[in-house]
């Protein structure tokens, strides 16, 4: 763990300098080391509690350790050989930084260090405000990890809260100081978060907030960008109630929710969600809608560069072109996301009801979740 925060803390400060390509692909490298601990950390974990918990009808749906070997190379791979990885490295994009800060925030809550955990969840806040969202899922985690009943009728777990959450604000109040000190004013905040949250930048990109918003009417737009943002941090109370027994997959949703709903979002934040789909490939089995959704992000990706170059460079397309393409991309995602949680949410219907639905009279029943 020293080295991996030896190395995160140098890579922060060489963004100051102008970095060459090979120094960007050192990042990379590191980001993809962390993704594989997490992920070997992680099947250690979760194969002794499945393989005994279920009944032997479902024995198909349950991961052995033959299985999952592979898995953190997999998501390593996943990760490097991802096209959106190789353009945020070409790219040279700062957000290579943050995702290796989150990488070692996740490896940090999977090991059970809510210090280092609370240290890093703050950096990546500091640098990009939304992954504030990822403190309801560590939270879970760290508590299971330490076997606390998570409830706040718990005092144990009251205060574990407390605690992580003193942890947390305290670094990220840090943070903000160091940074004053260094600027001698506090005009950074309106500069940076204020920016991310009021979206005054309306340069086209792969997010759903430019074109929304350079076509809105002014005295509507605060009302607009008040829904927009809160879209990221909606979803997080409904989640805890309904993952909170499975934190790391709720990680996982919430980190893909940031990717696709922040106001400024890039391919890197893609490729990073991208990266952990290997460690739930027990899943696939369930997905209803995975051709559909593959082919949409696949095509999206390629006529991005071309509609951007009939519009900027030709001429002989406008705006509507490309934030169609920009539509059909986030529709593809949001469609790949949800149906990763209703096939987890099926799965785990399964593993306790069993694998052979019957019906009252002895036939085979279908199961439709609602």
């Amino acid at each position: 763990m020293k080295l991996h925060l030896l190395y995160t803390c140098s890579i922060s400060l060489l963004i100051m300098q102008n970095l060459s390509l090979w120094q960007w692909t050192l990042s990379l490298h590191l980001h993809s080391m962390l993704l594989l601990r997490i992920s070997t950390k992680l099947w250690k974990q979760r194969i002794a509690f499945e393989l005994k918990k279920y009944a032997p009808d479902i024995i198909t749906l349950v991961r052995t350790p033959k299985e999952m070997y592979h898995i953190p190379l997999k998501v390593a791979l996943f990760f490097l050989l991802n096209p959106f990885t190789v353009l945020t490295c070409v790219a040279k994009s700062t957000c290579a930084i943050n995702n290796a800060i989150i990488a070692v925030f996740v490896l940090a809550t999977v090991k059970g260090s809510a210090f280092i955990s609370a240290i890093f969840l703050a950096l990546a806040a500091y640098q990009s405000l939304y992954p504030v969202a990822l403190f309801a899922p560590a939270l879970l985690y760290l508590a299971q990890k330490h076997h606390l009943i998570v409830s706040f009728h718990s005092m144990d777990f009251v205060v574990y809260l407390l605690k992580y959450a003193v942890m947390f604000i305290g670094c990220l109040l840090i943070s903000l100081c160091l940074s004053f000190f260094l600027l001698s004013s506090w005009s950074f905040i309106p500069s940076t978060y204020g920016f991310i949250l009021s979206v005054p930048d309306l340069t086209p990109n792969i997010g759903l907030f430019w074109y929304f918003f350079a076509e809105m009417f002014e005295h509507f737009r605060l009302f607009f960008v008040c829904v927009f943002q809160i879209n990221v941090f909606f979803y997080t109370l409904p989640l805890s109630v309904k993952l909170r027994d499975h934190p790391m997959f709720f990680m996982f949703i919430q980190i893909a929710i940031i990717a696709i709903f922040k106001s400024y979002p890039t391919v890197g934040d893609v490729a990073l969600y991208m990266a952990f789909l290997p460690m739930w490939n027990h899943l696939y089995r369930f997905l209803r809608n995975i051709f559909v959704v593959s082919c949409l992000l696949i095509s999206s990706s390629v006529l991005f560069p071309v509609l951007w170059h009939l519009w900027i460079y030709s001429g002989s397309a406008n705006s509507n072109f490309y934030y169609a393409i920009t539509l059909a991309f986030n529709v593809g995602q949001i469609l790949l996301v949800s149906d990763y949680f209703y096939a987890f949410i099926r799965r785990e219907y399964h593993l306790v009801e069993g694998l052979h639905l019957k019906s009252k009279d002895g036939k085979e029943a279908h199961i439709v979740l609602k």
